[in-house]
């Protein structure tokens, strides 16, 4: 018989700190490199390869189901896939994979006739990398220059580079470290962009002039506050280009023409505490998207000659929560979602005119705008999903209302939608609120208890998840599985209050709803408790790592995806890159003892205790800035030192990857087959 291998056991090291008069031991503070973000300690390197080389020889027997989930997942999508072509000036551009392709390429012709042309090769630039992504990518005005940027480590520091589109030659302007949208100035003669400083922070907005040294670039703006990041983007109408800055709760903004980016930044309102506000122009008229007097959102207008002089034109609703404005040359689009659901809404400039809502046909749904480039636009791109209609690309009519079906996202191996059910339910959590669950599932499935669940949820960060359609689920809905995302307090699902009900010093209200929802789902007989496969990623996997504190029985197997789990320390270093910025999220541990107090009750890594745990597949990534390796690795190391139980616990570092994990389409699918997997094997599905 072949002997069971031994999980890789760390060593614990002295070391404490006291904040606050409050000591806190920390044995495995060695796992983070001192010299991060390089990664050279031997004894952390070697503490990583021996999980990696304990995680394969676990999954070794379970190599036959990971080849054929795998296989299933590929056989869902279509090799050579293409987008639908849409015009954007001279031209029509799209992007196409090859078959058997990872990475896309980027393609136009134009719209007068010609020759199709390959504006960008990803698969070429991405030949012998491990990792590979493009960050951004910004044509001409004239159409003449492609501006794009690449990361080749999974660290999000992004090389840009400049390619004439004409003779296909690249420039010699080369820009290592960016972490920004690329925008042109109206003569293209140059374009803006934002480094990424020492602690990966954009604090910053720079000019560079086409043929110069990028180190005379001209600082346009500079951020002065820590916690706040700096973006560069441009109005509809591309006459202005928009400077933006600010963190989770505050935001301001400044304009500067695209003719005369030299010129002086123009305010539109200075910073409130507390206030958000983003901004597009229509013919002299700026609309102002804010949350300043209501967390559903307003809509004010104001003269580009008076930026700070905001007049109402569409005030809060208490069911519709507005989360856009776009303007067009003939109406501007509101988007929104009423109880949690996405609606667009087509308005015009005369205020005579009754606005139009698009109406969309299933209960349960994601929708909104697709690529609408131009801003004299009279039919618009959009995009519709369900958890059981695969993704469409509509053309809509502004004037006569008719939708036109482009593309019907394509499943070769075959997909009939007959075959399952999504419904949209609401489950009371603890303190009397209504969470809202979407689920699909098989039509024949059972609600007697005996069928196993998934459930899926982020919360935090005011970010939804939407009930969209995936191939990969399919898997486990075609092995008797329910698959339900709860939209618990932490997203925005219900509005920007949803949010606020789950951070700072609610934020235990996300672990609750989303313990309570499995209890809800129990409770209805969609499954029963040891039966549920949970999953969340970064800001997900702290609540995978709480939920796993508090409710170990309830869980028959965990996926934490590169999981925010060591909480409190990573507050308490404003050094690394993010945390600074995070505070308005989950508290300042540094200044405010309460903070401290409540963080430390609810981290993940700080909570481990002596019980016994379920099932846990945790990855992580050496070159993540986001959520740093140490973070999983840390939390492993603890939890196999402390939990009482002999189920599996699995921990996965992609050495050449970041925060998203492995960058090709196929590469990523075979990390999701290895997931599935996993739970398929804990919850005595293997087959």
């Amino acid at each position: 018989m072949t002997e069971t291998p031994k999980p890789p056991i760390a060593a614990q090291r002295p070391h404490s700190f006291t904040t606050h008069g409050i000591t806190i031991e920390d044995p495995y503070a060695w796992l983070k490199d001192a010299g991060y973000p390089d990664v050279t300690d031997k004894d952390v390197l070697a503490y990583l390869d021996a999980e990696n080389a304990y995680f394969e020889s676990m999954m070794a027997p379970h190599r036959p189901l990971v080849d054929r989930l795998y296989e299933e997942m590929k056989a869902r999508i279509k090799e050579d896939e293409s987008s639908v072509p849409q015009k954007d000036g001279d031209w029509l551009y799209w992007t196409a994979f090859e078959t058997g392709g990872e990475y896309r390429q980027w393609w136009r012709k134009p719209v007068a006739g010609g020759d199709d042309q390959l504006i960008l090769d990803e698969p070429a630039l991405a030949e012998g990398k491990e990792y590979f992504r493009l960050g951004t990518l910004s044509v001409s005005n004239d159409g003449t220059l492609l501006a794009y940027a690449i990361d080749d480590n999974g660290s999000e520091r992004f090389e840009l580079r400049v390619k004439n589109l004409e003779t296909g030659e690249h420039l010699p302007d080369v820009i290592p470290g960016t972490l920004s949208e690329i925008v042109w100035t109206a003569d293209d003669k140059g374009f803006l962009y934002g480094l990424a400083n020492e602690q990966w922070r954009t604090d910053n907005v720079r000019l560079h002039w086409l043929g110069t040294d990028p180190k005379d670039d001209i600082e346009l703006f500079h951020e002065a506050d820590e916690g706040y990041r700096v973006g560069v983007s441009e109005t509809s109408a591309r006459n202005w280009i928009i400077i933006g800055t600010g963190d989770h709760v505050t935001s301001e903004v400044y304009l500067l023409p695209a003719n005369d980016p030299l010129a002086k930044p123009l305010l539109v309102s200075a910073r409130q505490p507390g206030r958000e506000y983003d901004v597009d122009e229509h013919d002299g008229m700026l609309f102002i998207h804010t949350n300043d007097t209501d967390p559903m959102w307003r809509l004010c207008t104001a003269s580009i000659d008076a930026p700070g002089e905001w007049r109402e034109l569409i005030a809060p609703s208490s069911h519709f929560y507005m989360t856009g404005v776009s303007c067009f040359r003939g109406f501007f689009i509101v988007d929104g979602r009423e109880d949690g659901l996405d609606q667009v809404e087509i308005h015009r400039y005369d205020s005579a005119i009754a606005p139009q809502r698009i109406k969309f046909p299933e209960s349960s749904y994601d929708a909104g705008l697709g690529d609408n480039p131009e801003y004299a636009m009279d039919v618009l791109r959009l995009g519709y999903e369900s958890m059981v209609t695969p993704g469409t690309v509509y053309d809509y009519d502004v004037a006569t209302g008719e939708m036109t079906v482009l593309k019907v996202q394509e499943i070769p191996s075959g997909y009939d939608a007959a075959k399952y059910r999504t419904e949209r339910l609401k489950i009371t959590a603890r303190d009397g609120v209504e969470v809202p669950v979407s689920i699909v599932y098989p039509k024949d499935f059972p609600r007697d208890g005996s069928a196993p669940l998934f459930l899926y949820s982020y919360g935090a960060y005011g970010h939804a998840i939407p009930p969209g359609f995936s191939t990969g689920r399919l898997s486990l809905l075609d092995r008797g599985f329910a698959y339900a995302i709860a939209h618990i307090r932490g997203g925005d699902d219900l509005g920007q209050q949803w949010y606020h009900d789950g951070k700072l010093e609610k934020r235990t209200n996300t672990f609750n709803d989303f313990v309570d929802v499995a209890k809800g789902l129990i409770g209805q007989g969609w499954t029963s408790a040891g039966k549920i496969a949970i999953a969340g990623r970064s800001a997900g996997g702290e609540l995978m790592g709480a939920v796993v504190n508090s409710d170990p029985e309830l869980w028959g197997a965990v996926i934490a995806d590169v999981p925010f789990v060591d909480v409190l320390n990573t507050m308490l270093d404003d050094s690394l890159p993010l945390t600074p910025g995070e505070w308005p999220e989950w508290g300042n541990p540094i200044e405010d003892k309460a903070a401290f107090e409540l963080i430390h009750s609810y981290s993940p890594y700080d909570q481990v205790a002596a019980h016994a745990y379920p099932p846990l597949f945790i990855s992580g990534g050496l070159n993540d800035p986001r959520v740093t390796y140490w973070e999983p690795a840390k939390w492993a190391a603890k939890l196999r030192a402390t939990k009482t139980d002999d189920n599996v616990l699995l921990l996965k570092t992609n050495m050449g990857a970041g925060h998203g994990g492995k960058s090709g389409r196929f590469e990523s699918l075979r990390e999701a087959a290895e997931e599935h997997a996993f739970v398929l094997w804990q919850l005595g599905i293997e087959g």
